[in-house]
């Protein structure tokens, strides 16, 4: 029983949506359409990409591929430049929340080892929005994109369109950002060197990454890859399959009953109905701020065809509040653990920085609608 109360703690996401399912089941009793709740493609596709990222994090590919692009900064300005742009890039390619597992602690290790942990709550928060926004150009750069594309089978071409005014939005309010750092020397301390040579199992994880993009952008069947790549890291790495954050594809799994059950209550569906009807677009914004922007475009895409402002909406809404967007709730458990005492400090400057963002953002994207 402790066990699992702490299991559950330490997944506090998947608990409110395990919560969230149970209670809709009292009013939607248990029946045959659940089993269309669950789009079981998205459910494959995230498995494959995590299954992946886990395996190249085990030979230490994405960290020092990014150790390596630091050494060659030398100033605090250029340093954070370089730590937001690699969590920025890294999103778009191994989803938002990855992203941030994998650099967060490469941020904590430039700033420690060059002693300026001042800029630590600074920098963690700009990698935070740097993820949230940057894996908002590609359909698997973050968990609501890869289930909005599948959900209304948006077109490749239509999917960058959308998505690419804000994405470059985004480039220019985190450069400007990270240019507000001192431009201080920064001097790296020596320390062990953790690289290790693993050139085999480096192509042979990444072409099972190519083979995940690929099934994601529907050029081969999702069965295969939910085949061939647990089969080839049962024996390459299994260390890899037991690390894949297997709470987040249940939390899908929750949401998708929540949902589905919310859909079918007469009275729920006439009102989200309505009010997306009126702006899709900040309605999901602000629905993000309160039930995060997964289960948000889980929920509101059962209510709405216009998948463009919805889209839009639960990318921008991911920044804004602590809980709208698993991926801050990853940064903030990383920085407490680092500094326990500095809890309301994080909260205060997390708060103001991320609705400042949101804000120019919201207005940037009704300022571009209401041009075409």
């Amino acid at each position: 029983m402790k066990r699992t109360m702490q299991f559950l703690k330490q997944n506090s996401m998947m608990t409110v949506a395990m919560i969230a399912a149970l209670v809709t089941v009292f009013f939607v009793p248990v029946d045959r359409t659940y089993l269309g709740y669950f789009d079981f493609k998205t459910l494959s596709c995230l498995f494959c990409v995590l299954a992946v990222v886990c395996a190249l994090k085990d030979i230490n590919f994405f960290y020092m591929i990014a150790r390596k692009i630091v050494e060659y900064f030398h100033t605090a300005r250029l340093c954070v430049l370089a730590l937001v742009y690699i969590t920025f890039i890294g999103s778009m390619l191994i989803a938002n929340d990855m992203a941030l597992l994998t650099f967060l602690p490469l941020g904590f290790y430039v700033l420690h080892t060059t002693h300026k942990e001042k800029y630590m709550a600074y920098v963690f928060i700009l990698q935070n929005i740097a993820a949230n926004l940057g894996g908002m150009l590609t359909p698997f750069g973050n968990p609501q994109n890869l289930y909005l594309y599948t959900r209304f089978q948006i077109p490749n071409g239509e999917f960058l369109r959308i998505m690419f005014p804000p994405f470059c939005l985004a480039v220019i309010l985190l450069t400007v950002c990270c240019l507000f750092v001192k431009g201080e020397p920064m001097i790296l301390s020596s320390g062990k060197n953790q690289e290790e040579h693993h050139r085999r199992k480096t192509i042979l994880y990444m072409a099972l990454f190519a083979l995940s993009i690929a099934i994601v952008f529907r050029s081969i069947p999702y069965w295969v890859g939910l085949i061939v790549i647990p089969l080839v890291l049962f024996f390459a790495d299994r260390h890899a399959l037991r690390m894949v954050d297997y709470p987040l594809l249940f939390t899908f799994v929750f949401f998708f009953i929540f949902a589905g059950n919310m859909a079918r209550i007469p009275m729920v569906r006439d009102f989200f109905g309505l009010l997306l009807t009126k702006n899709t677009l900040l309605f999901s914004v602000v629905s993000c701020q309160f039930i995060s922007n997964v289960p948000s475009a889980i929920l509101l895409s059962g209510f709405t065809e216009n998948y463009a402002d919805l889209l839009v909406g639960v990318n921008i809404g991911g920044v804004g509040t602590l809980i709208s967007s698993l991926a801050s709730l990853i940064t903030f458990r990383e920085y407490i653990r680092h500094n326990p005492g500095r809890t309301l400090y994080y909260i205060g400057l997390f708060t103001l920085m991320n609705f400042g963002f949101l804000i120019l953002m919201l207005g940037f994207e009704f300022l571009y609608l209401s041009m075409i």
